[in-house]
């Protein structure tokens, strides 16, 4: 299922438009006026609000979305609904202003994937992402597919309303508000079709959030047709449910709207779903300034690029802006596969990303580092400490060759933040410097683009900076430049933050003082005052707050596999972790030398009694013969 999620208002927009029920049946079409040439038909119940006769299906008068905010509804309809005082209205232009919290377009495609990576909770194993043709006009249209729980009529109608959200808090969304940004930023309009399996039986639903049919009918709020049915097992086929005439009627919206003109057609995108999952099919979408599609499916038949972009450089070699431009850190900006690669820290190996019919390899940015570090940090708040998090910070393999640096930075296993730059380096300070963390503590901005600004997050922002000059002083003489002499404070600001700062080096060693040498060599350390802590003060400091454990016998360190990657809280659970089953280890060590100890002596004695033995049976022998 993809289940949507983001802030917004709480309401529902099937309530925002349905009469009570007290309005059913011929009598409420009558509570309807039109002051423009459609009419309009509404009648309550579970289906939702429907239109019975609207203008025929065109797309939106301006096809770039920047510009499409323009909405006139003077000569439209004015809906008047009975009791109308218990309903919340939403403007149609809401749907706009509301998707304008994307300025990329990427960012609202992540949107909808984050729904369908909530549902491996529910068993999904994959989720497509695809280009497929209007059937109606045969443009191009966008297809996001997954094959989760799927949404019943219920959950459908909370899916197409504002605000609501039933994510627990491991999930990526929760707001009840992305599928609407996401979706209306990349297209006019947005059919979902889901199909869902419970106790209660099997359902299909089907609706249609379409700015094109309101800005053409011109109706002064948000309107959403449903059509919603039930598998009948004694019929042995499929059945409208909530009245056969609201079916019909939302049915007739749904083909003149949708992209496809007959039910037969409609209904036949369910039949790929199965039994549960969502289909998403964004359709009428947005052009560039230049009149261009948004999303390019043409320059790479197994990606989608951002249409128009540029790749640019401030280097002079040719080979340095070939690596400048070919870089992960670039690439992303206009490649939906590589974004993608980088989009999550961590997902279950049976579940797959499909784009244009590959799986799309993912990729941790912390493998494209050299002379790494892990980092520990504690941030504090109004006098009590927040989860520690654990951040690697390296060069980049490349480096000094790109001019490329800084953070990425993830939520809940999310990238909010890609390549965030600390520093602005000067004479190369800072140059190639990369880090990857994971900050749970602190809000992502609902369209998962940014952090909320707080103290919390501001103070990372600081600790980060120190972290990529410090980090920079102490290492930039591994790549080619001068070793620095004399470390500057980067910043008095520096001084408000209070807790000390301890780090794992990643290199394995072979021996005890092998890691003790690395780790005197690159003492990264907390400033507490102009200058740097002791190297020795660093290394007990870091060995009190169990930062760093070291097996000599067993030439393993008390972290996560370098090969492995995870930089987030996890980190720090598995280096208690590992720690503490060293311990048990040795104590197993020392029970097996005991055993082996008594193994030996109980050994002893059976070789003493065999001795006894045979003695014993010599002598009985010329006592048998006489």
């Amino acid at each position: 299922m993809i289940c949507f999620g983001d802030t917004g208002i709480r309401m529902s927009a099937i309530e925002i438009v349905n009469l009570s029920s007290d309005d059913e049946g011929p009598e409420a079409a009558e509570n309807i006026s039109s002051s423009g040439p459609c009419t309009c038909h509404s009648h309550s119940g579970d289906t939702g609000l429907f239109y019975a006769t609207l203008p025929n299906c065109a797309p939106p008068p301006c096809r770039q979305f920047w510009k499409a905010g323009n909405y006139d509804n003077g000569l439209g309809l004015q809906v008047s609904i009975q009791n109308a005082g218990n309903y919340l209205h939403v403007h149609p232009m809401f749907l706009h202003s509301n998707a304008t919290s994307h300025k990329w377009a990427f960012g609202a495609v992540a949107e909808l994937l984050d729904n369908a990576v909530d549902e491996i909770q529910n068993e999904a194993t994959f989720v497509v992402v695809d280009k497929i043709l209007n059937p109606r006009d045969g443009s191009p249209a966008l297809l996001i597919q997954d094959d989760g729980g799927g949404m019943g009529p219920e959950a459908m109608r909370h899916c197409l309303s504002f605000g609501y959200s039933d994510k627990t808090k491991l999930a990526i969304g929760q707001y009840g508000n992305g599928f609407k940004t996401g979706s209306m930023r990349l297209g006019a309009d947005v059919i979902v079709f889901s199909c869902h399996l419970n106790d209660m039986g099997w359902t299909q639903s089907v609706g249609l959030l379409s700015y094109t049919m309101l800005m053409q009918s011109r109706v002064d709020r948000i309107v959403v047709p449903m059509v919603n049915y039930k598998y009948n097992p004694s019929a042995g086929h499929m059945e409208v449910i909530n009245g056969l005439e609201h079916g019909t009627t939302n049915m007739s919206l749904l083909l003149q709207w949708s992209p496809y003109s007959s039910e037969a057609e409609l209904l036949k995108q369910f039949v790929n779903i199965g039994h549960h999952g969502t289909k998403i099919i964004i359709f009428n979408l947005w052009c560039n300034h230049d009149g261009d599609l948004e999303l390019d499916f043409d320059t790479d038949p197994e990606d989608i690029h951002i249409a128009g972009h540029f790749k640019k450089t401030d280097t002079t070699s040719a080979r340095k802006k070939i690596v400048n431009e070919q870089h992960i850190a670039n690439r992303f900006k206009y490649s939906l596969r590589v974004y993608l690669s980088i989009l999550y820290l961590r997902i279950p190996e049976h579940f797959r990303i499909i784009l244009r019919g590959q799986v799309v390899k993912l990729h941790n940015i912390a493998d494209d580092l050299k002379h790494i570090q892990y980092i520990l940090y504690t941030p504090q708040s109004g006098g009590s400490k927040k989860a520690t998090f654990v951040t690697t910070i390296g060069f980049l393999k490349e480096a000094p060759e790109v001019n490329i640096h800084g953070f990425n930075i993830y939520h809940k296993n999310r990238l909010i933040l890609p390549f965030w730059p600390a520093v602005s380096y000067g004479k190369n300070r800072g140059r190639g410097v990369v880090g990857v963390l994971q900050a749970d503590y602190i809000e992502p901005t609902h369209n998962k683009q940014d952090f909320e600004r707080s103290s919390l997050s501001q103070k990372l922002e600081i600790r980060l900076k120190e972290m990529a000059l410090e980090y920079w002083d102490y290492h930039c003489h591994l790549i080619g430049y001068p070793e620095v002499k004399h470390k500057a404070p980067v910043s008095q600001c520096f001084s408000s933050m209070q807790e000390p700062l301890a780090i794992v080096i990643s290199n394995a060693s072979n021996n005890c003082s092998n890691s003790q040498s690395r780790y005197e060599q690159a003492p990264l350390a907390k400033r507490k005052t102009r200058g740097f802590i002791d190297p020795h003060k660093a290394k007990r400091q870091s060995a009190e707050l169990n930062v760093i454990g070291v097996s000599c016998s067993q030439n393993v360190q008390t972290m996560a596999s370098p090969a492995d990657q995870v930089v987030d809280q996890e980190a720090i659970n598995i280096i208690e972790a590992n720690k503490n089953l060293i311990a048990e280890c040795l104590e197993h060590e020392k029970t097996e030398e005991e055993l082996n100890l008594k193994v030996a002596q109980l050994r002893s004695k059976i070789e003493e009694a065999q001795h006894e033995y045979n003695r014993l049976l010599a002598e009985a022998q010329p006592l048998k013969e006489e």
